[in-house]
Parts: C-alpha cells; sequence; structure tokens
C-alpha cells in the first residue's frame, strides 16, 4: 500500500529529515563493510597478545605459544590461525611440527591439532627437549596441494 498522495507501487520505508532513504543501498553498503572490516580484521585477532605471522604463497598462518616464553623440557601449545589468500579456498587439514635443522631431528612428540574455530586451531603436545633454534613448520592442505610455512625460533 503506497502512502497518501504517492502513485500506486510507490512508496519509500524510511526518511530521515525529510530525505527518503533507500533501504537496500543501506543494507547493501553495511554488507560491504561487513565484509571488508572483517575480513582485514579476523586473521589471528582473536589470538591477543604477541603473535608471530608467516605468509605464504596461498595462506597465512598467524600464531602464538602458550606459554611464551618456552621453556627448555617444558610441554606448551601453539594457538594459531589459517587464513586463505586471494582466491585460496579454506584449509581441509593442518598440521605442526617442530625440528632442529642443524642437529637434523625433530621433536620427541607429535603434536595432535583441534579446530577450535573456522579458521582457529590449536597444536598441543609439543615439547623442545634441547636448546638451540628450531623450525617450526604448519602444513596446510587446501586447493589441491599442501604448503608447508615455516618459522624459526631460537631456545635458549
Amino acid at each position: 500500500m503506497s502512502p497518501p498522495g504517492r502513485p500506486k507501487g510507490e512508496y519509500r520505508s524510511a526518511t530521515r529529515e525529510g530525505t527518503p532513504v533507500n533501504l537496500a543501498r543501506a543494507a547493501f553498503f553495511a554488507l560491504l563493510f561487513m565484509l571488508c572490516c572483517s575480513r582485514a580484521l579476523a586473521c589471528g585477532e582473536a589470538l591477543g597478545g604477541a603473535t608471530r605471522t608467516i605468509e605464504g604463497a596461498s595462506y597465512t598462518v598467524v600464531w602464538k605459544t602458550v606459554p611464551d616464553p618456552i621453556q627448555v623440557g617444558a610441554h606448551f601449545t601453539v594457538d594459531f590461525a589459517v587464513c586463505p589468500r586471494a582466491a585460496a579456498e579454506a584449509p581441509r587439514a593442518v598440521r605442526v611440527d617442530a625440528t632442529m635443522p642443524e642437529h637434523r631431528h625433530g621433536m620427541n612428540y607429535r603434536p595432535v591439532v583441534s579446530a577450535s574455530s573456522a579458521a582457529s586451531y590449536r597444536a598441543e603436545g609439543l615439547l623442545f627437549h634441547m636448546p638451540g633454534r628450531w623450525a617450526v613448520t604448519f602444513d596446510v592442505e587446501g586447493n589441491g596441494r599442501s604448503e608447508r610455512l615455516t618459522s624459526v625460533l631460537q631456545l635458549e
């Protein structure tokens, strides 16, 4: 039903100080804002605190250890987010591991990765049994292939 004085089918659902407001246009801009801003802020923001970032060809990994700093001989957890870049799809699987490149060995424990939300994960059961240079690797499966992202830590 049209308001009085307007032709049939023509009506505006809201006005602001006498100026018509196009609800479809307002909804479009609200949706555009949510998509742009949530995408820009999403990767790893929920982790809070000090984080590290690894940029790969298809994925970005933002991560932190709990506790931080890591202690030699003590179990720790890695909380991380995996964010697709450009046209990459969401990851289908993620693995975390760590090695000591100079010594050519890894950890004595195999971490267990669980998803805590759509793009956030937790790896539990990591333990660095000796000080030195450790390479933490994130293997992300998606887009029909696997991408390895690596970050190096020096443990004193």
